[in-house]
């Protein structure tokens, strides 16, 4: 977000609103949260400032949503917002804070720079995933593409109801709009396309309005799209919660390995965590799936019983369903079994390459794969939770040391240590090269 105008104030009233707008943004509800939780990074920019989150698909709009109603009270503070999904690198700055950089956060700025005061811009990619909340589906309005810095084109939606946002069409629009009328205009001297370029006009303007009048429309639902639910841990050592989390961990990577299947990443599904009362026709309809998995987890000493159902969500039938009664031996090989069932219940094809990669066994040692399903679940939990990531490194180093040709335990070890790193919670040269270690076994 940046300040309209930012530059010609003079340097007490830059001082003044900058203290205005952080006093805001900290007195949202999403920041607090977000900062209490330590899932927040927060960036000056000279002119405004970025917000990187660390929780929810929801939280960023939330929080445009929060800070433009307070805005209401400051009309001299003119903002502009953009909003975008993607990947961060955590790295120090000069000073040895800690900072973000990466792809995410340049396409946030080019949303952004494409909006007037009051726009909420967003990305095509966020947008999408907010079109799956009933909440926030009829306040999406698609602008079109527009042609950003290094001739990289995106497609923007704006953000507005009669309460927030701008309804009006941002500058950079209107300027495309105006040369884009303008070339036409010249191509219909010429005689032979005079007729041609005529279509184009009507067409153009008229596919243009169309866009800006009509709310944005989430894509269909395929009819191959899951959601893989937290699994319920029934086991009566409730320390073996891992256990199950693990399993719903690696069933979701399996699950991705397959093309033709859309899954739904952990983060999105964690919110529906087992122990509350589910709606699934309403949770698929949230994250836009056709069917939903679901399931528990009872583990007693080395005996494992997985039960696991595939759901319609439109219909609430049950498509597939089964139980699995393994040892730890054999549990290694659960998940795949698991991944191919689910796809064959689907109707999805697995090509070679990806029935390899699905069977492929991660490692012969029962003992090396629970140490991993620990880490992994001790993993999932908060980046910025000191305690989670240090019971991470242990369980993966105990995982490789039952196993040291474990080429996946070694990998996240290595996630995990680097993590650790970049993020400050172990700036040591230590840990860095710990992590370049497990990297290059």
């Amino acid at each position: 977000m940046d300040i309209i105008g930012y530059s010609r104030l003079l340097v007490d009233e830059q001082i003044d609103v900058t203290r205005q707008l952080n006093r805001i943004v900290r007195d949202t509800e999403q920041v607090r949260t977000a900062d209490a939780k330590g899932k927040l990074v927060r960036l000056p920019t000279g002119d405004g400032m970025a917000l990187v989150f660390f929780t929810s698909p929801e939280a960023p709009i939330r929080c445009a949503v929060e800070i433009s109603r307070a805005l209401k009270q400051h009309p001299a503070i003119k903002l502009r917002m953009g909003l975008h999904s993607g990947p961060v690198n955590a790295v120090p700055d000069v000073n040895e804070r800690q900072n973000v950089a990466g792809g995410g956060i340049n396409l946030a700025q080019r949303v952004m720079d494409c909006g007037d005061a009051g726009h909420i811009l967003l990305s095509k990619r966020i947008a999408e995933d907010l079109a799956q909340y009933a909440r926030w589906r009829d306040h999406l309005h698609e602008l079109g593409q527009v042609e950003v810095k290094h001739g990289v084109n995106l497609d923007l939606v704006s953000f507005y109801n009669d309460d927030v946002g701008n309804a009006e069409l941002p500058e950079k629009f209107k300027q495309a709009a105006k040369a884009s009328r303008a070339a036409v205009k010249r191509r219909r001297k010429k005689i032979f396309l005079g007729a041609a370029a005529l279509l184009v006009i009507g067409c153009g303007i008229g596919f243009w309005a169309f866009l800006h009048q009509s709310s944005f429309r989430a894509p269909p639902i395929s009819e191959k799209s899951i959601a893989v639910l937290p699994l319920e841990n029934l086991s009566e050592e409730k320390e073996n919660a891992y256990f199950a989390d693990g399993i719903q961990e690696e069933l979701l990577s399996n699950l991705s390995k397959i093309k033709d299947l859309k899954v739904i990443s952990r983060t999105s599904v964690m919110q529906y965590k087992s122990g509350i009362t589910r709606n699934l026709k309403q949770i698929a309809q949230q994250l836009g799936v056709s069917s939903v998995i679901e399931g528990s987890v009872r583990r007693s000493g080395t005996h494992i019983r997985v039960s696991v159902q595939l759901i319609d969500a439109q219909t609430d039938r049950h498509i597939w369903g089964q139980n699995y009664d393994r040892t730890l031996a054999d549990s290694i090989t659960l998940q795949d079994e698991l991944a191919t069932e689910i796809a064959g219940a689907l109707g999805a094809t697995l090509s070679p390459q990806e029935k390899a990669r699905v069977e492929a066994k991660p490692t012969n040692n029962p003992a090396a794969y629970d140490a991993y399903l620990r880490g992994r679940a001790f993993a999932a939990g908060s980046q910025f939770d000191k305690s989670a990531v240090e019971n991470a490194i242990q369980s993966y180093q105990e995982a490789v040391r039952l196993d040291p040709s474990f080429v996946l335990a070694w990998a996240r070890l290595s996630c995990v240590q680097s993590g650790s790193f970049w993020l400050g919670e172990d700036p040591s040269p230590e840990r860095l090269a710990a992590a370049k270690d497990s990297a290059d076994r």
